[in-house]
């Protein structure tokens, strides 16, 4: 027999059958011989035979993959939720496929594109920084293809979301600094499009004005992508103020470890002259020195929530299911980088 992958071609041609007959026999038609059926099989194991599922999916017009898009992988945050989702598929019948945008519109719609023309079944997307228009989502929906956002939000799409409240954390975390005595705290924002951004900057700007702490629109930057370059750039903006400040809470860890390395860099001490406060609290963040204060995100339930809501719609074709928004509440770690109460 000829060397690669065997087909169905090649068990007729040992048993001298009709390729039709040995599909028949390995779906175990009942008009077929038991006879038959166990040669086919036996001969089927001897040569490790496997089916073309890709062949078989086309026919059935399902790819029994489900698209995973992110932003990127490199950090803790992203390849967390992907261990989530995958601790959940693992058990159904469905693949994943893990697809990068780096933080692009353009290459998120030509991910979206390609995931339309394999047949995808469903997708879980957190959406690129640079995205604002999401009729590709619409267009997937309208194509029969459950989609769910996680995340990041998607205004004015109607889709199942697996959120975290960013407002509360971003709350939480500046009213901790005022209490500890900070009252010039500024804040590291990221790129303008996310929601995530604009959740973070009211939760900090209505925590001030709770507080009846002014709020001073210098102390406010935000970084144009997630970059060292990006923090630090901005960082050093905060610190060449004629007053600079005396906290610092930054959208993500990322960001909180970058202007730290400035603050100390610049001769300042960490917490005693300013008091630095992440987001995300990725694993690093309690290793570094002065460890980390941040909020810490369930990214991980959150990734398992998001594919047991699309596994949900893909199990359930012929009931219409309401779509679901689920908001976790993330939870405030203080460790050595900010002052005690």
């Amino acid at each position: 027999m000829k060397k690669g992958r065997v087909t169905i071609k090649d068990i007729a041609r040992e048993l001298n059958i009709a390729p039709s007959t040995v599909s028949r026999a390995l779906n175990d038609h009942p008009a077929l011989k038991k006879e038959t059926k166990d040669a086919v099989k036996a001969l089927a194991e001897a040569l490790d035979y496997q089916p073309n599922l890709l062949a078989l999916n086309l026919l059935q017009k399902k790819s029994n993959t489900i698209g995973v898009i992110v932003p990127e992988i490199t950090g803790h945050f992203f390849s967390a939720i992907i261990t989530g989702i995958q601790d959940v598929i693992v058990d159904s019948e469905y693949n994943i496929m893990i697809c990068l945008s780096n933080e692009s519109y353009e290459e998120e719609l030509t991910i979206v594109k390609r995931l339309s023309k394999i047949q995808i079944d469903g997708v879980l997307v957190a959406p690129s920084s640079e995205t604002k228009n999401f009729d590709h989502f619409r267009r997937l929906q309208k194509s029969g293809i459950p989609v769910v956002v996680f995340d990041r939000d998607c205004p004015g799409l109607e889709a199942d979301k697996v959120l975290v409240d960013d407002y509360f954390g971003a709350f939480q975390a500046v009213e901790y600094l005022i209490g500890t005595g900070c009252k010039n705290i500024a804040h590291l924002g990221g790129p303008l499009n996310l929601s995530t951004t604009e959740q973070r900057l009211q939760g900090y700007m209505d925590a001030l004005e709770k507080n009846k702490v002014p709020v001073n629109r210098d102390y406010i930057v935000h970084v144009p992508g997630f970059s060292h370059k990006d923090a630090v750039k901005a960082t050093k903006k905060l610190l060449e103020l004629q007053k600079h400040p005396d906290a610092i809470f930054a959208y993500n860890d990322k960001i909180a470890i970058s202007a730290m390395h400035i603050v100390k860099k610049m001769g300042l001490q960490i917490p005693d002259e300013v008091s630095v406060l992440g987001f995300d609290d990725e694993p690093h963040s309690s290793f570094i020195t002065p460890s980390l204060s941040t909020v810490w995100q369930p990214v991980y339930s959150m990734g398992m929530l998001s594919a047991r809501i699309l596994l949900s719609h893909l199990n359930n074709k012929n009931n219409i299911l309401d779509f679901r928004k689920e908001v976790f509440k993330p939870e405030l770690v203080i460790r050595a980088s900010s002052k005690e109460k």
